[in-house]
């Protein structure tokens, strides 16, 4: 995650020009002072406006700390001693999904572990399920559901698999994969083995086996049979014997770099009517030897029906795989110009999210980086898949570089029409401060409102006291948990209590949410496209799991309809299957529940 130190030849060259300098009594002038990039403001105290650039202000909206009185108590398990081992950075994730079929959305917690011999806790930690209750109370239902299953989990995905009508969970882990099929009202069953799911597994210098280590996962339908199937981002080859001693101050151990270690090819998983699996990685041309993925997001970028997917890699160049005609897949990231930032260099990211910002069409792949890296907004230019870096234009870029951003989400939390922009910060080493002056092992979270045009501003410090809480942010998904239509979010921490985030914006703007029910055994209708028509405009969202960092949203696309939004609205869905249908008439600030062929549903 951190980036990789500069080689001995360089450092040797540089010695030499500095030597050569001297000798020449050369002035070296002073360094230029260090300026706050949350600060960047005027005489006055007004914000920096560029010329030509009309200022606008942000609508006042808040979220408030939901977490006491409200049921949702959890605290993630990073199984720290001292060691330092890598994976007790990492988790963890959270997935919004409805478990009992009622309707609410549910909210599973990930959970690490602590290491062998070293446990503290009277029982091994686990998972946690929250029942929603409704009006953001929730109540903890683990104990016999099933998923009170004991691992060291990182992320997951939820969706219908299987096609019986219910809401199944895959979690990814350091070690083997964990299935869980939905029996019917909120009760699991692990079925890994059944399903022919198996974790990758590697040997070390020593010939010692050691099984994979998975982190985000994303179910989609990437061959439109109408059968989900499943890719799975890998890290690296890590384990408890091969552990690399690093330090930052040359006396106590830190948190080692991930270029320590060897890649792991991420997955992917053909899905079978019979509820089994297939390893397909080589065949689709995913298997690759330079990832470290952590981060995965999935959209139809070329418009013929199938999903690309983009993968945020730690220290790697990120990839793309786009599907070609042959229905492989080809990593176009390089040619795309998303593979690495301006300057050629691979960064180092964790959380992504991809969609069409500005509402035409074009899609931005934002990728949360490492501190002293701004966050990445790979935009598309034109129909083709190519994209430039404007995140400094979109002005996110010099607020972004400080935090080391994890969880990255597109979400239009004051329902203007607009994806806004959110990032969960944090960082891994504890005693950062010790050696960096200007970071702090916890960071407050950060908001960008979307202007409209083209821009984005920071809205974080008028959005509540909880978005300038400093956290140690990981996993981080929104989903509407009180009814209200607004999203709300639910934040992890490493090491750490998770956070419940109400949404209490009071604009007046409307909402319409949409709830696909696919024909095939895609029962979610995981690929489809909605285009909500409204005043002339094409609205389009994505019907996907995946995005932010280990985590998942509710998969029904919410779209804000602005202000005086009273009549009526049309949607225009198309299907996985590639039929499109038109519905008229749906009532705005209300859930839409649409089947294909069948039309809307009582």
């Amino acid at each position: 995650m951190t980036r990789p130190s500069r080689p001995a030849p360089f450092v040797a060259a540089s010695s030499a020009l500095l030597l050569l300098a001297a000798c020449e009594k050369e002035v070296v002038k002073p360094p230029e002072p260090k300026i706050d990039s949350a600060a960047y403001v005027v005489d006055g105290g007004k914000p920096f406006v560029p010329p030509g650039v009309t200022e606008k202000t942000a609508p006042k909206a808040t979220f408030a700390d939901a977490t006491p009185g409200s049921g949702f108590e959890f605290t993630h398990v990073n199984g720290a001693q001292g060691n330092k081992y890598l994976p007790e950075t990492m988790g963890a994730g959270v997935i919004l999904f409805d478990a009992d079929g009622d309707g609410l959305l549910d909210v599973y917690c990930v959970q690490g572990a602590e290491w062998p011999g070293s446990e503290k806790l009277p029982q091994k930690p686990t998972g946690k399920l929250f029942k929603n209750l409704g009006g953001m109370k929730f109540k903890d239902v683990t104990a016999g559901s099933g998923l009170d299953v004991p691992f060291l989990g990182m992320g997951g995905c939820a969706a219908d698999y299987d096609g019986d009508g219910d809401q199944d969970l895959f979690v990814t882990a350091l070690g083997p994969y964990h299935l869980f099929r939905n029996e019917g009202g909120g009760k699991f069953h692990d079925v890994t083995r059944d399903a022919c799911l198996e974790t990758s597994i590697w040997k070390d210098k020593q010939g010692r086996a050691h099984p994979g280590w998975s982190t985000s996962a994303a179910w989609l339908d990437y061959d439109c049979d109408g059968v989900l199937d499943l890719f799975v981002c890998h890290y690296v080859h890590w384990s408890t014997e091969n552990d690399v001693y690093e330090s930052m101050n040359g006396v106590d151990k830190s948190y080692p770099q991930p270029v320590k270690y060897e890649s792991d090819s991420c997955r992917l998983f053909k899905g079978g009517a019979d509820g089994k699996f297939t390893d397909v990685t080589k065949a689709m041309g995913i298997e690759k030897s330079d990832s470290k993925a952590l981060g995965i997001a999935v959209a139809d970028l070329n418009g013929d029906g199938r999903p690309e997917v983009a993968i945020a890699n730690d220290t790697q160049p990120n990839y793309l795989f786009a599907s070609q005609a042959d229905g492989r897949y080809l990593d176009v990231a390089p040619d795309a110009g998303m593979a690495k930032d301006g300057n050629g260099r691979a960064r180092a990211g964790m959380g992504i999210d991809m969609a069409a910002l500005m509402n035409d069409g074009l899609f931005t792949v934002s990728i949360g980086n490492f501190s002293g890296e701004p966050v990445s907004m790979y935009s598309q230019i034109g129909k083709e898949i190519f994209f430039v870096d404007l995140a400094g234009k979109m002005r996110v870029g010099p607020a972004t570089e400080l935090p080391l951003k994890f969880a990255i989400l597109f979400c239009d939390y004051d329902l203007d029409g607009r994806l806004d922009l959110f990032t969960l910060n944090g960082h891994i080493e504890p005693t950062i401060e010790s050696v960096r002056k200007d970071t702090t092992y916890e960071e407050a979270p950060q908001l960008f409102w979307n202007r409209g045009d083209g821009m984005f501003a920071e809205v974080s410090k008028a959005s509540g006291e909880c978005m300038q809480k400093r956290l140690v942010g990981r996993g981080t998904a929104a989903g509407d948990l009180d009814g209200d239509g607004d999203l709300d979010l639910v934040l992890t921490q490493n090491g750490r209590p998770a956070l419940l985030l109400r949404n209490d914006q009071s604009l007046g703007n409307g909402w319409l949410r949409v709830r696909l029910q696919g024909a095939a055994k895609n029962r979610d209708a995981l690929g489809a496209t909605v285009t909500l028509e409204n005043g002339g405009k094409g609205i389009t969202r994505d019907v996907r799991t995946g995005s932010s960092y280990l985590s998942q949203c509710d998969v029904a696309p919410t779209f804000g309809l602005g202000p005086n939004a009273k009549d009526p609205v049309a949607v225009v869905v198309r299907w996985p299957s590639g039929k499109s249908e038109r519905f008229e008439g749906l009532a705005p600030n209300q859930e839409h529940r649409l089947v294909e062929g069948k039309g809307k549903a009582k």
